[in-house]
């Protein structure tokens, strides 16, 4: 009997994430997710003794577009989420997948010493996962 191989966060996760404050507008935020082709904001800590949040464009469309409220006059701290759940890199993909099943999660900052190291979400780890899997 072979032994499946581990596959790591770290060996599907991007690195290529994009920050935003809590206090921008979400028309702000918007701009900032359109110029880096971003589908999901992590929101800056305030401080060390913060947490990072996240900001969905699906957040957006849920709790400002379709209440028809001003983008100009609704922070980012309205709508995210925070704290944010996140993934270690060292954590094996198979139970990254179970943890996004569990909570209803479609992507998660990838986090280790309080410093994030990219983003991993179901593209990530079905694409670049199950070929290393294989």
């Amino acid at each position: 009997m072979s032994k499946i191989p581990i596959v790591r966060i770290s060996d599907v996760m991007s690195n290529k994430y994009t920050m935003v404050d809590g206090m921008a507008t979400i028309a702000e935020a918007s701009i900032i997710a359109m110029e880096n082709d971003a589908h999901c904001l992590i929101v800056a800590q305030r401080n060390e003794d913060d947490e990072y949040g996240i900001l969905l464009l699906s957040d957006i469309a849920k709790q400002v577009l379709a209440k028809n409220k001003s983008a100009n006059r609704v922070n980012v701290y309205e709508v995210m989420t925070k704290p944010v759940i996140s993934v270690r890199p060292d954590m094996d993909i198979r139970y990254c997948a179970r943890l996004f099943e569990q909570f209803d999660l479609n992507i998660a900052p990838v986090i280790k010493g309080g410093i994030i190291h990219g983003v991993v979400s179901y593209k990530e780890l079905v694409l670049n996962g199950l070929c290393k899997h294989s």
